[in-house]
């Protein structure tokens, strides 16, 4: 009994542990619309204006992200989907959405980093912080989105809609990638966002290692 006992106690603390250790993102819907955001990891959930999802990530998570969707529509299965941001028409995510989507992206660590990627293209304004600070992409890039880069419900990036190793960032320019037009479009709107793939230096932002995050939509 003795031995069973100081086992169940050893798992409640190793949970408390993890537990303690997990990153907290509130996403916060502030659209008029509603939304269907998805994080790898996390999955993805349904928010009418006004609701928050509550997502605990393990506190060594890397490379992840999180994203809007929108025009969506799922049945009773969590099968469908979204005008931008699909993510294999499913309601809880295992893959990437397809692009344009805003991007939330980080590595938790020490510190964490983080930041708001354009890479993809835009569908929906975000910002992303802790304690009140870090990047946010506010404007409204989809009703100023150039003609060749609009698609229903976003606008695209010039690497998704062109290719090519100027836009894309690959071949002679995977190492020194200019800006071009289109990024720099991007970057007038949204200074605090990736707007290219080499766009490095005035888009990433770290915060101390434990933070806990808010991802509001639409702030």
């Amino acid at each position: 009994m003795a031995s069973r006992s100081l086992a169940t106690s050893s798992v409640l603390l190793l949970a408390l542990a993890l537990t303690a250790d997990a990153a907290t993102f509130s996403i916060v819907n502030n659209c008029k619309d509603t939304v269907w955001p998805a994080a790898l990891p996390g999955g993805g959930a349904r928010l009418e204006p006004g609701q928050t999802w509550p997502l605990e990530v393990p506190a060594d998570t890397a490379h992840a992200r999180i994203w809007a969707r929108t025009g969506c529509s799922f049945d009773g299965n969590g099968r469908g989907t979204c005008e931008t941001g699909d993510c294999g028409g499913a309601l809880v995510c295992t893959v990437s959405g397809k692009p344009p989507a805003t991007l939330a992206e980080y590595t938790l660590g020490n510190p964490d980093y983080i930041d708001i990627s354009l890479v993809d293209g835009f569908n929906v304004p975000m910002s992303f912080q802790c304690g009140g600070k870090g990047p946010s992409c506010a404007a409204d890039i989809n009703a100023q989105c150039p003609a060749e880069l609009k698609v229903p419900g976003g606008c695209d990036s010039a690497c998704q809609k062109f290719g090519g190793d100027t836009y894309c960032c690959t071949g002679p320019y995977t190492t020194n990638c200019p800006p071009t037009n289109y990024s720099k479009f991007f970057k007038g709107l949204c200074p605090d966002a990736y707007s290219y793939a080499k766009d490095d230096q005035t888009s990433t932002f770290n915060c101390p290692q434990g933070s806990n995050y808010q991802v509001v939509l639409c702030p």
